[in-house]
Order: structure tokens, then sequence, then C-alpha cells
């Protein structure tokens, strides 16, 4: 697995050495773009329309418009002149309880690897975050972003955690109502739970779609046409405590079954 970006932990005088690693890889099938009429690939070039040619990757810089038509351009070199130290690691700006991080700030996930010589020093960092039941709110540039991050540490290692800044997080768009539901509603839906709750076992879960999509497009391969896979019923249900009391039926037959 390649490293995803070069860094080291800094907290006080605590340096640490450190690699990100991406945490998922990508397994949805892909779609390549086809002109309709002879299936040839849709190709995107990049052309500039003064040279009317197409330009290299290795011919293209970065440039920002600051009037209409004009542009100020920088080089790699230029962008990595103006980043300090502190920008040049995961510069942890305070600790902060693993709870105080609403979820919904939560961007991607990197496994935190440490250089050699490096391990003692982020196993310390890991352990006493753990035992504190904290993670380390930092900071970082990666390209020509910095990024904010949690340092969240777990029974393995440290996941770092990119966030959304709280420009970035949108208002919920519609307004939800406050309802009253009565004590036997509440009970219900508890027992409902009850009755659904196991242990989380991610292994347990499958792309079922991805199958299904991989399955069509053999299907497609032999010539043969694509059945419909929405078999099912509709739900004839309206009633709220019966619609509780049907789900904990089908919920106790699941677990007799298993």
């Amino acid at each position: 697995m390649a490293v995803a970006h070069k860094s080291a932990i800094s907290v006080g005088m605590l340096y640490i050495p450190v690699g990100l690693y991406k945490t998922t890889r990508e397994i949805s099938v892909s779609f390549n773009q086809l002109c309709k009429d002879t299936h040839e690939r849709v190709k995107y070039k990049k052309i500039c329309p003064s040279c009317n040619k197409e330009v290299a990757s290795d011919e293209i810089i970065k440039g920002y418009e600051y009037e209409k038509g004009k542009y100020v351009t920088f080089t790699e070199d230029e962008l990595e002149k103006i980043k300090t130290k502190k920008d040049k690691t995961i510069h942890i700006e305070h600790f902060a309880k693993m709870s105080d991080v609403d979820q919904i700030y939560y961007e991607k996930n990197y496994y935190v690897v440490p250089e050699p010589g490096a391990e003692k020093a982020c196993e310390l960092l890991r352990l006493s975050m753990l035992s504190q039941k904290e993670v380390g709110i930092a900071k970082t540039v990666i390209g020509s972003t910095e990024n904010l991050m949690v340092l969240y540490p777990t029974k393995d290692g440290i996941i770092a955690k990119t966030l959304f800044y709280q420009a970035e997080i949108q208002a919920v768009p519609v307004g939800v109502a406050k309802v009253e539901v009565s004590e036997p509603e509440v009970n219900m839906a508890k027992t409902m739970i009850d009755s659904m709750t196991s242990t989380f076992e991610p292994s347990a879960y499958q792309d079922e779609y991805q199958e299904r999509l991989r399955q069509a497009i053999e299907t497609k391969i032999a010539g043969r046409e694509i059945i419909n896979s929405d078999t099912e019923g509709e739900n004839n249900i309206i009633d709220l405590m019966e619609a509780m009391k049907k789900t904990v039926e089908m919920a106790k037959g699941n677990k007799g079954l298993g």
C-alpha cells in the first residue's frame, strides 16, 4: 500500500515521523462513457484556446483568477515556500474528549503508521489518549489544503480522521416539527430496538448492489435480458404501533431461524 502523505506528529516538543495511509479502497464497478452510436470511448482533452493544441500535464500550472480573464500563477515550489514548519507537520493544537466531536464533521480516514524509530513515541501517544478517552485535535497542510483532523486512538493504532470546517457544514434544509409521542409508543420502540440488537460484525456485510451489478454485466455479455430484481410486495402497514409490532415479530422469527 502506497503512502498517501508523509509527515510527523508534533505535540509540544514531541516529534513523531509518520506516514498516512488510506484506510479504504474502491470496489465499485466503474463504467466508461461511450458514444451512443459507435460505442467508442468519449475522450476529454485539455486544450489551450489560444494555442489550439492539447496541453500535457507537465505544461499545466496553477492560476488564481483575481479579475475576469486575469490570473496570478504559482509553481509547486512557490506553494511549498509559503508553508511554515507547523504546516509540514500534523500539529496537535490540543486534546479533547472523544464525545466532543460531532460525527457530522468527519470526512476521510487514514492509518497513522510510525516511521522506523518512532514506534515507541507513537505507542505512548496512542495508549495515553486511549486511557484518557481523548483525541488529538490537529492541523496539517496536504497539497495546497489545510486540513483540520482528529488523531483517534484505537486498540490497534491511531487513525487520522480529517474534518470538515464549521463553514462547510450546511444547516438542516427543512425544519423538523416537534411531535408528542406516548409512553406505550416509546416502550414499543425500545422493544423493537432490543429485538434487533446484536454485535456489529463488519465482515457480515457486503455491497449487494455491486454484486447484482456484476451479475448483470455477465448477463449482458452472454446476450441475455436483465430480469427485474425488485420482487418484494408493497408494505400496507400504516399504523405506527402495528408496524413496530410486526418488526418485533419478524426479528424474533429471524433469530429463531438463526
